[in-house]
């Protein structure tokens, strides 16, 4: 061991001499020598060492050290000069140990430093020391990396693992599902010193966290509108497990790359699919149809209704109106029965005739006569005025009626006798 440090320490030394190269003195005279050394050659490194030991030496022994005695204190000399030797070169080692501790940490990774392997503490990024190998050693980690594991694929959607990707529904249903996970590291010393097998924990828990989210969702929801509801539950779930089993990592995102039904009943799949479009879409047409029809028989029955109500009401109103009017006839009548009879007759009269044709004849003279149609007069005078016109009206010649008496109008003149003498009689 000692020679071989001797032969380093030769050969570190020897780069500072500046014959060193130029050979040596003791050449066989076949090469060329320049102050006595070989041009060429390696340097002699027995020689080397001699030669830093006698360095040594006069730099201890100072301008008094060195005597003319004999060989007992030679050989004290060299004794001491060896035991120097070793010192020296035990400090140099014991610089270059001390020096190996030092370490850069890059930004955005983290050191740990282990003490006879176990955790001590944790380093920055920048320039760090620590007691070298083998009492503390360092491990580095990156933090700032995002990490990405793969589920039910490997490199590409196409390369499948259905043991991974293969998954059941609510409804009992198989769904095919692949997905990428993308995380960092937010504990390094948890990272290391928590996990086992870190890539494959981080697996088996996006396994675990997504076949607990899609056993609770019906397959329509997973493979439609429900996809990035299922990830975010998903990247939810995995955070809490991975949390509480302290294994320092931090869920970034979770991405659905695939979801569809298994293969092996995608076109049996395609078709149920169709079947409930149809069935929507005729459920959608029927209750446009039905939001269409209802209002209109709503209004209706509701029109019906009010109308009905607004009947009744007049009916009643009309009914008490001509019942209260009776009872104040009634008063009046017994005041002044006469009077009320012939008003009473002469009001039905000017109620029947209002709606009726007036014929005036004249029947008491036997000669003929012409009547006046009162109610055409009336009637062409309002539609010339609503037209805007002003011309007089001609007046159609009127037929000539026969005065003399026929049986109906006898019959009608002796029912209207008889008519009055029962009001008279009552």
């Amino acid at each position: 061991m000692f020679g071989s440090i001797r032969k380093k320490l030769g050969l570190i030394f020897s780069l500072n001499d500046p014959r060193w190269g130029r050979g040596s003195p003791d050449g066989d005279g076949k090469e060329p020598r320049q102050n006595g050394r070989p041009n060429d050659g390696p340097p002699d490194l027995d020689q080397l060492w001699r030669e830093f030991n006698q360095r040594i030496n006069r730099l201890l022994r100072g301008k008094g050290g060195g005597g003319a005695g004999g060989g007992s204190s030679n050989d004290g000399d060299d004794a001491r000069n060896a035991g120097i030797s070793a010192g020296v070169a035990g400090a140099v080692i014991f610089f270059l140990w001390l020096v190996s501790g030092f370490f850069i940490v890059q930004e955005g990774q983290t050191g740990i430093v282990l003490t006879f392997g176990k955790y001590s503490h944790s380093a920055q990024p920048g320039f760090n020391w620590r007691w070298p190998y083998p009492i503390q050693t360092q491990e580095t980690v990156n933090l700032s990396q995002v990490r990405t594991v793969e589920v039910g694929y490997r490199s590409n959607v196409r390369n499948k693992l259905a043991r991974e990707s293969l998954m059941l529904t609510d409804d009992e249903n198989i769904i095919d599902i692949q997905f990428a996970v993308q995380y960092r590291l937010k504990d390094a010393s948890a990272w290391v010193f928590n996990n086992r097998d870190q890539e494959e924990t981080v697996k088996q828990v996006a396994e675990t966290a997504i076949r607990e989210v899609v056993g609770k969702s019906k397959m329509d929801f997973v493979l439609y509108e429900g996809r990035e509801k299922v990830a975010f539950d998903t990247s939810a779930l995995m955070q809490q497990i991975l949390d509480r089993y302290a294994t320092g990592v931090l869920v970034a995102n979770v991405t659905m790359q695939a979801v569809q039904p298994p293969e092996q009943v995608q076109a049996a799949f395609d078709d149920a699919v169709k079947a409930g479009q149809d069935r929507e879409r005729q459920k959608n047409e029927g209750q446009a149809y039905a939001n269409d029809v209802v209002p209109k028989a709503r209004g209706a029955a509701s029109r019906l209704m009010q109308e009905s109500e607004g009947y009744r009401a007049r009916v009643v109103a009309n009914a008490e109106g001509e019942a209260a009017r009776f009872n104040k006839v009634l008063v009046e009548y017994q005041r002044a029965p006469a009077v009320m009879r012939d008003r009473l007759y002469i009001e039905a009269m000017q109620q029947i005739f209002a709606s009726t044709t007036k014929i005036m004849v004249d029947t008491k003279s036997n000669n003929s006569m012409i009547y006046l149609p009162l109610d055409k007069l009336i009637a062409q005078t309002a539609a010339e005025a609503a037209a805007g016109v002003t011309a007089p009206a001609t007046a159609a010649t009127p037929p000539v009626v026969n005065n003399e008496p026929s049986p109906n109008e006898g019959r009608i003149d002796r029912n209207r006798e008889r008519s009055l003498r029962d009001r008279e009689s009552r």
